[in-house]
């Protein structure tokens, strides 16, 4: 007696159509138009999940995610005006109050921190690269929640100061802020290139 073993692909439960109207269809909102509510703690962490989903050469997991939420967004923006005022110590209440809002004009912020590290087999850049797609696939996964999300890094992401407020190591790098809520209201599209542009075959 022969017992054959047959083995489905997870993806084909998956109906195209959804799944292709939402990588036709999402877009990244202005920030001020993402506000509460936010994920809950269970979808928080099946964003992760998937988010983690990469293409991983070497199944190195080189990065992270910090999760800023409710007061942690206040403190995370509390460190990062502090060194905004250092270089700009002529800035007036307003201007800094800005700079304390970074990670609190949305509901849930989460960074994706890059641990590219010099490996024998595996370059940096793919390293990175694998960051970038953990990044790609928590704003897909939001937005396949019923939620939006805007991919940002601005200012304080480049600052060494801040990285090491926020609790990065030297060598760590942050690969994008993703800001997740509930959309204000509808949001314009913006011209996309022409696959004639960008697309060519060998």
């Amino acid at each position: 007696m022969t017992t054959t073993s047959t083995t489905t692909s997870t993806t084909a439960s998956i109906t195209a159509p959804d799944a292709l109207r939402l990588l036709k269809l999402r877009k990244s909102p202005k920030i001020f138009d993402i506000v509460a509510p936010g994920p809950k703690p269970a979808e928080i962490d099946e964003m992760l999940t998937i988010a983690s989903r990469v293409p991983d050469h070497g199944k190195l997991a080189p990065w992270r995610f910090v999760v800023f939420e409710g007061e942690g967004r206040e403190r995370a923006g509390e460190l990062i005006a502090a060194v905004f005022r250092q270089d700009v110590p002529e800035a007036d209440a307003d201007r800094v109050a800005i700079e304390h809002s970074r990670l609190s004009r949305a509901p849930l912020v989460i960074a994706v921190v890059s641990k590219a590290t010099p490996h024998v087999k595996i370059p940096e850049w793919e390293q990175l690269l694998s960051g970038a797609a953990a990044c790609t696939l928590l704003v897909l996964a939001a937005n396949a929640l019923g939620y939006v999300a805007t991919w940002l890094t601005e200012w304080y992401a480049y600052d060494a100061r801040v990285r090491t407020a926020l609790g990065l190591s030297a060598e760590e790098r942050i690969v994008g802020f993703v800001h997740i809520g509930t959309l204000a209201r509808p949001q314009e599209d913006r011209p996309r290139p022409a696959l004639a542009d960008i697309a060519t075959r060998f």
